[in-house]
């Protein structure tokens, strides 16, 4: 699970009641929130799929978006303007933030990263958007590490069907990295696909990079044979 991942789960959860007491955070941003951002960003001109800086990026354009939002609801709600829950609406707020974000650095031709992360915070609500997504990814880029992040996202989204079927579209075995051919391993076994999942192992040992599939080939033994 990714950080981003794991920010979303941990934002979207019920609120606390409020806590009579507590010191009102303040809600301006850090002066060095501008330089970094600025960093992030040309990291990210550079190489759109560097994980760590849309992670970062993205988590700093929350955080950031939560604070302000949650100012401007209090705002509001001292001129009774708001009638939404202050903490579902800074969420929301945050949540189009991140999306924004991922959105304009999938604009680059070469980006894969920011469209699985688009479908990873779309899935439930738009799978066949997700899908779309994700099949893009894959067609971007030409080692195969979309096409693995791909299947992993689906898979830990328990859709281990769409994985497989988007896996089986993209996959090629000698010229992408063997870790997309484990995951569309993994996902057929997830899916009840045995038979599949034994057909694409055997491709899989065939693989240039031995060195990797024999650190693997016992675990994937292991898989097909329980």
């Amino acid at each position: 699970m990714s950080r981003l991942h794991k920010l979303l789960k941990k934002l979207r959860r019920r609120p606390a009641g409020k806590r009579v007491g507590m010191r009102r955070p303040t809600y301006a941003a850090p002066l060095h929130d501008a330089a970094k951002e600025d960093e992030l960003r040309t990291i990210l001109i550079a190489d759109p799929n560097n994980r760590e800086a849309f992670t970062e990026l993205a988590e700093l354009v929350w955080h950031r978006t939560v604070e302000s939002a949650e100012h401007e609801h209090y705002e509001d709600a001292l001129s009774a303007e708001s009638s939404q829950n202050p903490e579902e609406a800074a969420q929301d707020a945050a949540h189009n933030a991140v999306w924004s974000l991922a959105e304009e650095l999938a604009g680059n031709p070469h980006a894969w990263y920011p469209l699985v992360e688009l479908a990873r915070l779309s899935v439930h609500e738009d799978r066949d958007g997700a899908m779309r997504r994700l099949t893009t990814a894959a067609e971007r880029d030409d080692s195969g590490k979309a096409l693995a992040e791909a299947l992993k996202m689906l898979r830990d989204a328990e859709l281990p069907a769409d994985a497989l079927a988007l896996g089986m579209g993209h996959w090629r075995v000698q010229d992408h990295e063997p870790e997309a051919g484990k995951q569309l391993i993994y996902a057929a076994v997830e899916a009840g696909r045995l038979a599949e999942a034994r057909r694409h192992f055997e491709a899989l040992i065939e693989h240039p990079d031995t060195k990797y599939v024999g650190k693997i080939r016992s675990e994937l033994e292991g898989l097909l044979n329980e």
